[in-house]
């Protein structure tokens, strides 16, 4: 098997593993809070006059007794993962409807902007990085680091706050909300079939660019607001690792043998600066996951932000949307980090033979 393939093999059966360790701990942290407490979560929310303090206890014991509260650990978290693996990722009392189904309404919208964010902010961090080593000390390399250090000087939501003011507010560019009235009437249409729910996509499937176009055009602010502080951190990244490529031997050597300066930064340099930069890309992906949660909300995305907000209100009262929400955090950055470490892998075979050793 080569390498490359074995090294995805390998880091694709490290997530069930990953998945059994977070989800044990966190039913485990669940298992603290007392079965009568846990019942109560099972009892509607408006009780009959009729029902009495002595009827509830009993209600709330033949809950226990029928959900298995009083099981071992091993047996409750079992019957859990197998209700997960069936579909069943619980009801929420607080919203009234079933976790799985919340969250799947809502995850196309954070997924469709996390997917731009990253689209956005590695290529031109890297590229941004990679010109500002080749204009070290000039006026290129000094916009770059004065950008750089405005990037991680500002919270994400403030510059979210502060692209509405300038471009929506007093330009009329852009909007909030995933598309204009008109679009979303489009969308709501029976003519019109939602595949994936990212409307970008959708809406070339449809054949309706104007649907594509509309959406794009209000990704444009949260996307920039979102990936500041990351370009930032992949461009400095890159810079710093392209200025210490660049003094080493094999560069001289190349300059001495005559080959042109664009193919030395960009073929050579370039190439060995990239591990370093996908590298704090994996590490960054837990921050950019929260940092989609408050520019949701800032530019009135309706995505899997509005659960924090239920969870973050009453997560005692909704302790199943919490677990859902925590869930889909854990299994969404996973597969960021895999398919980032996969990319690395593809550029720095260093990486895959150490894994396939």
């Amino acid at each position: 098997m080569p390498p490359l393939l074995k090294f995805i093999v390998r880091r694709m059966l490290m997530i069930p593993i990953t998945l059994f360790i977070i989800t044990a701990g966190l039913y485990g942290i669940v298992m603290f809070t007392p079965p009568e407490q846990r019942a109560q979560l099972y009892l509607p929310k408006t009780n009959s006059p009729r029902m009495t303090e002595e009827m509830q206890q009993r209600m709330i014991e033949r809950i226990i007794r029928d959900y298995g509260l009083n099981e071992p650990y091993p047996i409750q978290y079992a019957n859990w993962i197998s209700t997960l693996l069936s579909g069943g990722w619980g009801w929420s009392p607080l919203l009234r409807a079933p976790v799985s189904d919340l969250i799947a309404a809502r995850a196309p919208t954070t997924i469709e902007l996390t997917l731009y964010t990253m689209l956005f902010y590695m290529p031109v961090g890297i590229a941004s990085g990679i010109i500002a080593s080749r204009r070290r000390n000039r006026a290129p390399d000094h916009v770059f680091r004065l950008s750089a250090f405005t990037a991680t000087s500002v919270p994400a939501f403030i510059l979210g706050l502060m692209l509405l003011s300038l471009l929506y507010v007093g330009l009329g560019w852009g909007g909030i909300g995933r598309v204009s009235d008109p679009v979303q009437r489009i969308i709501n249409s029976p003519d019109f079939k939602v595949y994936t729910g990212l409307y970008t996509i959708d809406g070339l499937i449809n054949g309706r660019l104007n649907v594509t176009l509309d959406a794009l055009q209000h990704l444009v602010m949260p996307v920039l607001a979102l990936s500041a502080l990351h370009w930032a951190t992949v461009g400095r990244v890159t810079r710093t690792v392209m200025i210490d490529e660049l003094d080493k031997p094999y560069i001289i050597a190349a300059e001495a043998r005559g080959i042109p300066d664009r193919q030395i930064y960009w073929k050579h340099a370039a190439r060995n600066a990239l591990v370093p930069a996908l590298t704090s890309s994996v590490l960054g992906a837990a921050s950019l996951l929260t940092g989609v949660y408050v520019i949701e909300r800032v530019f009135n995305l309706h995505g899997v932000s509005e659960l924090i907000v239920a969870t973050g209100v009453a997560a005692l009262a909704d302790a199943p949307l919490a677990m859902g929400f925590a869930l889909y955090s854990v299994i969404v950055v996973l597969i960021v980090m895999v398919v980032l470490d996969i990319a690395q892998a593809i550029v720095d075979p260093r990486m895959r033979e150490r894994w396939t050793q």
